[in-house]
């Protein structure tokens, strides 16, 4: 039964990730599910609590959704789970979100590895081209070193101000490998980080004129 309700959970949601930008597209949700998966090779978890807070996690995202819309429980309500899946599902996905360093903490092993298995996928080489991606669809400026990355603000000013793209990687990206919360999260996020930094590195010696 677990099985039916995920495939038609993953058919219903993929026409809707299919309308959004590359950042957030089905692509991002089958990375973020192989993340999991990689995660729970050692962690013990509900495995059908988390792939469903997976395939769900984006789908009512503040960046995509119109005003009054959830499609999140709008999809879950189509499905055979009882109230307390619903609850479980929803209290997941609750936590995965940045929110600008304001997110709600993951507070169960589920929560966990749905949180640093999407997280995981904003950072590295796929990081780097998620953020490209998103900051094109948003026509944003690729770098503005003047740019001073913030700090200490709220979740409202972190989703108002289109700064550019690499503002972005000082402001959230280099902030999640210590953010972690999984052994296996941590140990995947330390080479994905060093990739960032040499990237950005090179970026600014690039731009500079000094490559």
């Amino acid at each position: 039964m677990t099985k039916e309700i995920i495939e038609q959970c993953e058919k219903a949601v993929k026409e809707i990730y299919d309308t959004f930008d590359a950042s957030h597209d089905w692509q991002h949700i089958k990375r973020v599910m192989h993340n999991a998966k990689k995660i729970m090779e050692q962690e013990k978890a509900d495995a059908f609590l988390v792939e469903m807070a997976v395939l769900l996690h984006d789908v009512s995202d503040p960046k995509y959704r119109k005003d009054g819309e959830d499609l999140e429980s709008a999809i879950m309500d189509t499905l055979d789970l009882t109230e307390k899946e619903k609850s479980e599902i929803g209290k997941i996905i609750q936590s995965v979100s940045f929110k600008g360093g304001h997110g709600v903490p993951a507070e169960t092993i589920e929560a966990r590895i749905v949180q640093d298995a999407d997280r995981l996928d904003a950072i590295g080489a796929i990081g780097i081209a998620r953020t490209f991606a998103f900051g094109g669809a948003k026509d944003r400026k690729l770098y503005d070193w003047e740019e001073k990355p913030r700090q200490n603000m709220s979740e409202a000013e972190y989703r108002s101000k289109p700064t550019s793209s690499v503002t972005h990687f000082y402001e959230k990206l280099l902030l999640l490998k210590d953010r972690m919360t999984t052994d296996a999260g941590r140990q995947i996020a330390e080479e994905r980080h060093r990739f960032m930094v040499s990237f950005l590195e090179q970026l600014h010696n690039e731009t500079d004129g000094k490559a």
